[in-house]
């Protein structure tokens, strides 16, 4: 009897319907799910918004509290706009579909116990909150408590960001440094399109030609072309308002438009996690009738994306006692990064890469690289990337190469001083910006 009711307690402490859950409601939620699936669950709160609200994130996985070798990171994160709302209510039901799958589904069940899925609801409670009349085009709600746009707020590769840094922002930051993620993806509201690195740019990643190329330019329209071509109806590249197009549902981050300070190429640069711009729905901030429809349409593709963390390669660098070399340089010839990757404190790396013949290039400071070369399968299928590890027989572990954390000062500008820079002119810029300042 007491047996049957608990369970019942439990199942229904996880039950998510359609509609718009408020701060204390999304709490109870993720709460009840921890409690209901304690082994495959993390509940933590990476820190507060302006005024207190917790920045929580579900974290689940096979080892959901921490981070284990070979084990690549993956993240969401919706609502950073806080008018922006589809993310927010389809990723509950994502972690409702995780856990109730696993030991299920095969599948499911494969990928939790390969990956470590952070997934944070909300970057903008605040936000979110203060959203009173929800409106399709645009609320003060997009902005945090302060009025900031957080999605403006990040350090940014191309020029010196002067917007002061949020409290959204820097626990985001925090987050960033304290895991090893490898893949992400940010949701947004207000058109239907999966955008990818660079937002920003100079002559030197191609902004002259009106697309800001980064050196991972391949992965990354493949990442946006996963999620749409698994999506409902991105794929179909029909923008919300019949003007604009874009074909395959992806988009150039710059060629769409420029924006400084956005959270994605500060993911690529300094966080050496590949993350996409995902916009959901032409409306920002739909009736809730449409959400069960939202989440069909994004189901398979929310899925899918998240098994690219499992693409190219990955692996320890020891030295010669085994003992884990954290801070070398890892990274595939002709792709440098401006901020090189480098090893955890495990002496890992992850580099996503599509499946092809590579040389990947190890480098412990003060010593020789080793140069291995790679026939990279696609083993997304498998949910493990190829492993390839490197040993340093000349080092020892009394060397511990501390290196200095890459700099926040923007790092394109001597690359562009290099090549000679052509500046257009501000004045369109300045007009065309403040037009599209409603998106992303």
């Amino acid at each position: 009897g007491s047996v049957g009711i608990l369970i019942l307690c439990l199942v229904s402490a996880a039950a998510l319907d359609f509609r718009y859950h408020h701060s204390e409601e999304l709490e109870e939620y993720l709460k009840g799910v921890h409690a209901a699936y304690p082994a495959l669950t993390h509940l933590h709160s990476i820190g507060r918004s302006v005024e207190g609200r917790d920045l929580w994130v579900l974290v689940l996985g096979r080892f959901p509290t921490h981070h284990k070798i070979g084990i690549p990171e993956f993240k969401y994160v919706a609502n950073m706009h806080g008018d922006e709302t589809v993310g927010r209510e389809i990723l509950l039901h994502l972690i409702d579909l995780l856990v109730t799958s696993y030991g299920r589904d095969p599948v499911i069940t494969r990928l939790l116990n390969n990956t470590r899925i952070h997934i944070m609801p909300t970057m903008n409670p605040d936000g979110f909150e203060a959203t009173k009349v929800p409106d399709c085009y645009y609320t003060r709600g997009r902005y945090n408590k302060n009025g900031e746009d957080l999605n403006r707020n990040f350090p940014d590769a191309f020029e010196n960001n002067s917007a002061s840094i949020q409290p959204e922002t820097r626990a985001v930051m925090d987050w960033i440094k304290n895991e090893t993620f490898v893949l992400s993806a940010n949701l947004h509201g207000g058109a239907l399109v999966a955008s990818y690195t660079f937002d920003n740019g100079n002559p030197v990643t191609g902004s002259l030609k009106g697309y800001s190329r980064s050196p991972d330019d391949d992965v990354f329209i493949h990442l946006a072309k996963t999620y749409s071509s698994n999506h409902a109806s991105m794929y179909k590249g029909t923008g919300c308002d019949n003007k604009q197009t874009f074909p395959e549902g992806i988009t150039n981050g710059y060629s769409w438009y420029q924006l400084e300070g956005g959270m994605q190429d500060y993911n690529y640069v300094w966080g050496q996690c590949f993350e996409i711009t995902l916009e959901l729905s032409c409306c920002k901030y739909p009736p809730a009738d449409q959400l069960e429809k939202f989440w069909r349409d994004n189901k398979v593709a929310l899925i899918e994306y998240i098994k690219q963390v499992h693409l190219g390669v990955k692996g320890q660098v020891t030295d010669k006692n085994g003992n884990p070399i954290p801070n070398a340089i890892v990274e595939a010839k002709g792709r440098p990064h401006v901020c090189p990757y480098r090893t955890n404190e495990q002496g890992e790396y992850f580099l996503l890469l599509l499946p092809g013949t590579y040389v990947i290039n190890a480098t412990v400071p003060g010593f020789k690289s080793m140069l291995k070369t790679v026939e990279i399968p696609d083993n997304t299928g498998n949910f493990s990337a190829l492993k390839q590890d490197f040993s340093f027989p000349e080092v020892s572990d009394q060397i511990r190469s501390r290196v200095t954390s890459c700099p926040k000062t923007p790092l394109y500008q001597e690359l562009a001083r290099a090549s000679a820079a052509v500046k257009p002119t501000v004045h369109i810029l300045v007009l065309m910006t403040t037009v599209l300042a409603i998106f992303k």
